[in-house]
């Protein structure tokens, strides 16, 4: 097997010329955006925030907006064929198209990223509505996915101006404690991880700030390699994953040949009791990936001593890991979608600041029987 040693972290810069202040929201290009609105709030507790559309001045697309505490999903579908959106959705199926980032000023961060190299895929533009102004601009990432800079300092309504506030009091579904994006996830083609660690390096400023090679993430029959990107201030956080050499086709290349493309693995989200999400998500039909309960049978000697009570943790599956400043929680998803694409992953962070690494082994395992199942492994 190929190995690929960890970068020395790149010293952080005295400036932070693209300051970022977090996640403003993940937009999704869907096939039905009725409907999958409608699953993101029943099935994960999201709340109705905006529409867009027909009735709002747009005879392209549909929009709608949905929001958990700080989360805040968009699900964008066509109304006709032969653009951009459809043939996005054609090619990749369901998935994120725009990773948007809030900043103080969407014009400084488009113009600090295109001159260091970054595509421009949105110049500066103003939106104005009765509620105030939000300023978009965008450059392109990895595959087809686009980074979106959001300043809305100045906006006061629902989510942006060309959407209006949407309810629909027969359906309020109680949250399930989902609260922020923790981290998102980009699977990138052979040899593409490097590339894409310097593109955020240079153009972005982000630093490598952990790198995991196919001896830390391997089974078996498969392994990948991954890098973690974070920018500055540590809000935002995007681990990068390519494929390695094994016995048998890795999770990422499933990925990439179903995605038709790199693209968005999974979305993490971050919640502050990982037990009562989980089991709320559960009881609502997500489906989740399942370890062998033998991964309990040692966890404490592994770990060492948590808060949370070993059953409950058993019972769903949850996974623990250790750093050196703390330990976390963490389960994934199933994926979302008909193609074996998308998935999310719920995570509890007591202190930990690291992604799971002595969950690996035992993750990959329970992905490869999917994959098993599926006929693609």
């Amino acid at each position: 097997m190929n190995t690929i040693t960890a970068q020395k972290k790149s010293p952080q810069t005295t400036t932070d010329f693209l300051p970022l202040q977090g996640t403003d929201y993940v937009e999704f290009y869907v096939g039905n955006a009725k409907q999958a609105a409608h699953y993101y709030m029943s099935a994960f507790g999201f709340q109705a925030l905006g529409y867009s559309g027909p009735e709002t001045g747009d005879k392209e697309k549909v929009s709608y907006a949905v929001r958990q505490h700080k989360l805040t999903f968009v699900l964008t579908t066509p109304l006709r064929s032969n653009n951009e959106i459809a043939d996005h959705i054609y090619k990749h199926g369901d998935g994120v198209k725009f990773l948007a980032l809030r900043v103080d000023d969407a014009t400084a961060a488009w113009e600090e990223t295109t001159k260091r190299g970054g595509k421009s895929y949105l110049e500066p533009k103003r939106l104005q509505d009765k509620d105030g102004e939000v300023v978009l601009s965008g450059i392109h990432t990895y595959g087809d996915t686009v980074h979106l800079f959001v300043e809305r300092k100045a906006y006061s309504g629902a989510f942006m101006p060309g959407f209006r506030a949407w309810s629909n009091p027969h359906f309020v579904p109680k949250d399930t404690g989902l609260l922020y994006v923790d981290h998102c996830v980009g699977n990138v083609g052979w040899n593409q991880m490097n590339p894409w660690v310097k593109f955020y390096e240079e153009v972005m400023g982000f630093r490598n700030i952990l790198s995991f090679d196919d001896n830390d993430i391997s089974t078996e029959y498969s392994a990948l390699m991954s890098k973690v990107m974070s920018n500055g201030n540590g809000y935002v956080k995007f681990p990068i994953n390519e494929p390695a050499e094994g016995k048998k086709k890795s999770q990422v290349e499933e990925y990439l040949e179903f995605y038709d493309g790199e693209g968005v693995q999974h979305v993490a989200l971050a919640t502050n009791d990982i037990v009562a999400t989980v089991r709320e998500l559960k009881s609502r039909g997500v489906e989740f990936l399942q370890v062998p309960t033998t991964y309990y049978d040692d966890l404490l000697d592994r770990v060492g001593a948590i808060d949370e009570d070993l059953e409950p943790l058993k019972e769903l599956g949850i996974l623990v890991d250790r750093d050196n400043e703390g330990y976390l929680l963490q389960l994934f998803s199933k994926p979302v979608e008909d193609r074996p694409t998308l998935f999310f992953e719920i995570i509890q962070r007591k202190g930990a600041k690291s992604f799971g690494k002595g969950n690996f082994k035992a993750l990959f395992e329970a992905i490869e029987r999917e994959q098993a199942e599926r006929g693609n492994l």
